[in-house]
């Protein structure tokens, strides 16, 4: 992956910082469509984080033998594919740590008003770039109505549209809520989101965080860290 453009941010001594990352946006064109004018023209946009240090260097992520951190697209494993269980120490100041998440609306939040909230999920969690560049890569298939398909591989999204029209800027400010995946306790929610064999399977330490609440604070961070965790980026605009 390429750096991208280093952006300072502020500094506000009442935030406290949980984490530190380095943050990279890709967008997919849509089907037999190499690049991306506006948003129209967007089939996917992704967000890839990359923790540099936080309050706690080492964390917890899903163990890369139980969840599908780098598994093979043809293998018969179900649960290799699925994933989502066990635990892995990572020391975040040491080794590599990649986060790809997956917009649902393929923007984030509009910062110069309140909107409503975007949803999102992590669709892996792996030390190794190499999955991450897979995850990113061209697609073709085969369809029975409209035959062979070429989806082009995902591009960094860089200054102008489609980024204006997708809402990232150089600076802003996003509170990042985490659903609660076990819906039937915490009641209905207005975002269907994913199906139950793909939502995330946390730890019973960050499970217990929910109590009998739809949505939690991301802290610790390390609920990013398991694949299918779902989430939420608000507007931060007050007004």
């Amino acid at each position: 992956m390429d750096r991208g453009n280093e952006v300072k941010t502020r500094t506000d001594p009442e935030v406290e910082i949980q984490e530190r990352w380095e943050i990279f946006f890709f967008y997919r064109p849509k089907v037999e469509r190499d690049a991306a004018h506006g948003a129209d023209d967007v089939q996917r946009l992704y967000i890839v984080l990359r923790p540099e240090s936080g309050e706690r260097p080492v964390e917890g992520k899903q163990d890369p033998h139980s969840g599908k951190e780098g598994f093979d697209p043809d293998s018969s494993d179900k649960a290799t594919a699925e994933g989502g269980h066990g635990i892995q120490e990572v020391n975040i100041e040491k080794q590599g740590l990649l986060r790809l998440i997956v917009m649902g609306k393929k923007s984030l939040p509009d910062p110069s008003k309140r909107s409503r909230p975007q949803w999102g999920f992590v669709e892996m969690v792996t030390t190794k770039i190499d999955d991450v560049k897979s995850a990113l890569k061209a697609e073709e298939y085969d369809t029975s109505t409209r035959g062979h398909r070429h989806t082009a591989a995902a591009r960094a999204l860089g200054e102008g549209e489609p980024q204006e029209s997708l809402n990232v800027e150089r600076e802003g400010s996003f509170p990042i809520q985490i659903k609660n995946p076990d819906q039937h306790r915490a009641g209905p929610s207005q975002f269907r989101g994913l199906q139950s064999k793909r939502k995330a399977v946390f730890p019973t330490h960050l499970q217990g965080q929910f109590g009998q609440l739809r949505y939690s604070q991301a802290d610790p961070p390390d609920f990013l860290n398991y694949e299918g965790c779902e989430v939420l980026l608000i507007s931060d605009r007050k007004t």
